[in-house]
């Protein structure tokens, strides 16, 4: 029902509320106190009453005094005076009954007449009836129309898509492949006169925050056509067929739209492996999905529509939705290489004012395995701790807290924290730093707090200098052993452990199990994938009990090389931090002082230095530093951008 609907109902209801309520007091108001008539004819003796109206079987009373009531009465069981011949068979009755009826003035009610009131109820009876009789059929009318508008699309159309490929970083080949079906859009002539075929669809496969949406945004934009947005979850309803028509209703619109984009984002929520799962195969899902089959490749022509879609799940969409003619491209938008990121760093930055020190491609190599969109709320976060602090600009240091803060949340230094507890987060983080610089394949130490962020207590924050997509056993035999110093630590100098190693433990197992089960690198199990690192889909993985199994026999071997990795790291651990137990003392020592120590302190720790002697170091460099967080790394990283920097300045002056 509209508002407007809606307002005339509600002044009809009040009407007629309130003529019930006058009429209501109009009786509560008239009615005086109740009397028999033998006490009415003793008022009239006494003289109280020289009034009389008598209507029918009602009589009311009252005494008139200079043209105002003094007082009125309602007189029960008096006769009718349809009873008598005449008023003056009444008077005589009255006058031998002894009243004196010389004074009293008597009032005879109008058969034919009523009071206006109670005239108008029948009328304001039916107004009632009438408008609720109206209400009913308008609200099954707007049912109807609901009903009606169930199975219209969803979706939202933009004509002037203003994102270009330049606003998309860091994916070089992914924009290579998408600007051919920017060409398809623009002159589809050009294809056809070789007998090309504009593909039908293009599926964006990759982790989340990697672009997917923007890449098909861009597209639409750069090629200059309307664009239709729907999320895949807006085709199902609980209603058997609305997703099917939702479905028909889309690519009408879109066909009266030539050329055009159809984008459907998160399509694995509609376009799932069909016959999938413990129930049967004939559900609202499934023929949503057939009927998007039909519409990219079926008996009608949609060439002038191309179909986008975005998911991180292609392993679960149905093989008919994958084959050519339908999806004919997959374009796996992968996460962002340094290069990458330093692009996608500087195009968020664009309407952001930096100070002229930031160097983007230092922050690129400290945030590998970020995505675009967590490089965007890095930037974001950094933007606001700058406007926090009362800054015109972002600087090293918001850059730096920002890339924690995406990481593992903001520090709560107001968390009350024991001296006990202190101590023994200290010694663990150190025990974990201290590892990480003996270990030659672990990566350099680029931070270590004892301040609580998010779910940790302390934090030992280490950052890979290269992009390696391969990792090679060294390198996991030593994480697994620097994961394990925090609870070597303890075990050394507490003589007691505690459950802050329990996301210790937990990563280690994992690391080593994968090593066993999925990367061939026991030599007891050779070179045989027990596990796969796919995701489980339920649906598909039941009833093919084949896949993965194995015996208890060679359960038990798993177990035992899982435990035997994690013992030798245990022993090396403990071993190494016996060794350089001075180094760990100190390490902690100033981790109670500071709560925090950077690369440039790690190191001056590892040469010898004592914990006074970092401290002053440290208190000498505090204002340079804070200004500049980046300036004092000794890693190789920096020695890398030097280079960079200086490879720059030749080819700009030549």
């Amino acid at each position: 029902m509209k508002k407007s609907s809606k307002t005339i109902l509600w002044i009809v209801i009040g009407v007629v509320a309130v003529g019930l309520l006058a009429f209501m007091l109009v009786d509560i108001i008239g009615a005086g106190a109740s009397i028999s008539f033998t006490e009415l004819l003793s008022l009239i003796e006494q003289g109280k009453v020289n009034h009389l109206y008598v209507d029918g079987y009602t009589w009311e009373a009252s005494l008139v005094e200079n043209g105002l009531v003094k007082a009125s009465y309602q007189v029960e069981g008096g006769p009718s005076i349809y009873d008598y011949q005449s008023f003056s068979a009444l008077m005589t009755d009255l006058t031998n009954g002894g009243v004196d009826v010389s004074k009293l003035v008597v009032e005879f009610a109008d058969p034919n007449s009523g009071s206006f009131l109670a005239s108008l109820m029948p009328f304001l009876g039916i107004v009632v009836v009438g408008v609720i009789f109206w209400w009913i059929m308008r609200s099954a009318a707007g049912a109807g129309n609901a009903n009606m508008n169930l199975g219209k699309t969803k979706t939202q159309v933009q004509n002037n898509m203003r994102v270009r490929f330049s606003d998309v970083a860091g994916a070089e080949e992914e924009k290579e492949e998408l600007a051919e079906v920017v060409e398809f859009l623009k002159s589809p002539k050009k294809f056809s006169a070789l007998g090309a075929r504009i593909p039908s669809g293009v599926l964006l496969v990759g982790p989340p925050g990697t672009g997917k949406t923007l890449f098909a945004k861009a597209v639409a934009g750069e090629a200059g056509v309307p664009f239709f947005s729907v999320s895949g979850s807006d085709f199902v309803e609980m209603y058997v067929g609305v997703g099917a028509k939702r479905v028909r209703d889309l690519f009408d619109t879109a066909k009266k739209n030539q050329p055009c984009i159809i984008f459907i984002d998160e399509i694995d929520a509609v376009g799932r492996r069909r016959g999938a799962g413990l129930g049967g195969g004939h559900d609202e899902r499934e023929q949503t999905l057939n009927q998007i089959l039909v519409q990219m490749d079926g008996f009608e022509s949609n060439d002038g529509i191309i179909v986008m879609a975005a998911t991180n799940r292609a392993d679960i969409l149905d093989p008919a939705l994958l084959r050519p003619g339908r999806f004919d491209r997959q374009i796996n938008v992968n996460l962002p290489d340094v290069k990458g990121r330093e692009q996608i760093l500087k195009v968020h930055a664009r309407n952001k004012p930096m100070e002229s020190d930031v160097n983007f491609k230092t922050v690129a190599r400290i945030t590998a395995g970020f995505s675009g969109a967590e490089l965007a709320n890095l930037l974001n976060e950094a933007a606001i701790l700058a406007a926090r602090a009362g800054k015109k600009a972002i600087g090293n240091l918001e850059l730096y807290d920002g890339i924690n803060k995406v990481l593992m949340g903001p520090q709560k230094k107001s968390r009350v924290v024991t001296e006990s507890d202190k101590r023994c987060t200290a010694y663990h983080e150190a025990g974990h730093a201290v590892l990480a610089c003996l270990c030659e394949h672990c990566d350099p130490v680029h931070e270590v707090s004892i301040i609580p962020r998010g779910r940790a207590a302390g934090y030992t924050m280490t950052r890979p200098e290269t992009d390696d997509n391969d990792v090679s056993y060294n390198k996991l035999v030593d994480n697994i052993c620097m994961s394990l110093g925090g609870r070597v630590a303890e075990e050394l100098v507490i003589q007691d452990v505690t459950t802050g190693a329990s996301a210790d433990l937990q990563h280690v197992s994992d690391i080593a199990r994968r090593m066993v089960t999925q990367w061939g690198m026991s030599d007891k199990l050779g070179l045989v994938a027990y596990d796969s690192d796919q995701p489980v889909f339920m649906g598909m993985e039941y009833g093919n009990q084949s896949r993965g199994g194995y015996s208890q026999e060679t359960a038990s071997v798993i177990d035992a090389e899982i435990r035997r990795l994690i013992s030798e790291a245990h022993t090396r651990a403990t071993k190494l931090l016996k060794e350089n137990r001075s180094i760990l003392d100190n390490m902690s020592r100033v981790l109670v002082e500071r709560e925090t120590i950077y690369t440039e302190d790690v190191a001056l720790l590892m040469k010898g230095a004592t914990w006074k002697e970092v401290i002053e170091a440290m208190d000498s460099r505090e204002q340079t530093h804070r200004d500049n967080p980046f300036a004092n790394m000794t890693s190789p990283t920096k020695e890398h951008l030097v280079e960079d920097e200086k490879k720059t300045e030749e080819k700009s002056e030549e």
